[in-house]
């Protein structure tokens, strides 16, 4: 077995039968959470009739946000694509973050939201990034290319309830405890440290805008096209 099969083996066990398994309850506990306000922001400041894609969309929680712009959704849960799929007139279809069925250079903004962390090796994430930046519209004259949002676990949170910080190890996983849907639960795994510059770097993209919120590492970034 090579490694890449080992890397994909790993993810369909512990990350992607995980969410079928826990699908419902999982999307239980998001539909009362509010819009984190930087993924909000994010989607109000697209121009009415832009076209986008939310890759890893879950339940489709942030699909109604906009809704002057229409949204290509997807996720590599089945049971929690079934649930994204009443948000009309938005679509929704299974797809892998690290083989997007979508054309080159087509869309005016992406969002992944808490979806890179759960791969397993850098170099994976990094193609991921890789991935839904090539999706994005190029820069030509005066208009500016397409943008991406992406939202990551960060490994700085000794504050918080899951207590790890810099320094602590990195690829760990993190258990879905089933309990009642109006319980505080958290869920993901492989949380990481503040790389995600980095990976948008090495993935052919520049940073546009970047932070820290609500234990994640975020960052805006737009592909860089280069020159002949």
């Amino acid at each position: 077995m090579t490694s890449i099969d080992r890397d994909e083996a790993y993810e369909e066990k512990n990350v992607h039968e995980v969410y079928q398994q826990i699908a419902k309850h999982f999307s239980a506990t998001r539909y009362k959470v509010q819009p984190w306000p930087i993924v909000e922001r994010f989607l109000q400041d697209q121009k009415p009739g832009a076209v986008g894609l939310d890759v890893g969309c879950g339940n489709g929680k942030y699909l109604p946000v906009n809704k002057s712009v229409y949204i290509l959704a997807s996720d590599r849960s089945e049971n929690l694509a079934q649930v994204a799929r009443q948000h009309e007139p938005h679509s929704t279809i299974l797809a892998d973050i690290l083989n997007l069925p979508h054309p080159d250079s087509f869309f005016d903004f992406a969002i992944s939201i808490a979806v890179v962390h759960h791969l397993s090796t850098p170099e994976r994430r990094v193609q991921a990034i890789r991935e839904i930046l090539r999706t994005l519209k190029p820069a030509s004259g005066d208009t500016p290319g397409g943008r991406a949002l992406v939202y990551v676990w960060a490994l700085e949170q000794k504050n918080s309830r899951r207590g790890w910080d810099k320094g602590d190890d990195q690829d760990i996983m993190v258990p879905w405890v089933l309990k009642t849907p109006n319980s505080d639960n958290t869920s993901d795994t492989q949380p990481k440290a503040e790389e995600l510059e980095r990976d948008v770097e090495s993935a052919g993209g520049r940073v546009l805008e970047s932070g820290y919120d609500r234990d994640n590492w975020w960052a805006i970034a737009t592909r860089v096209d280069q020159k002949n």
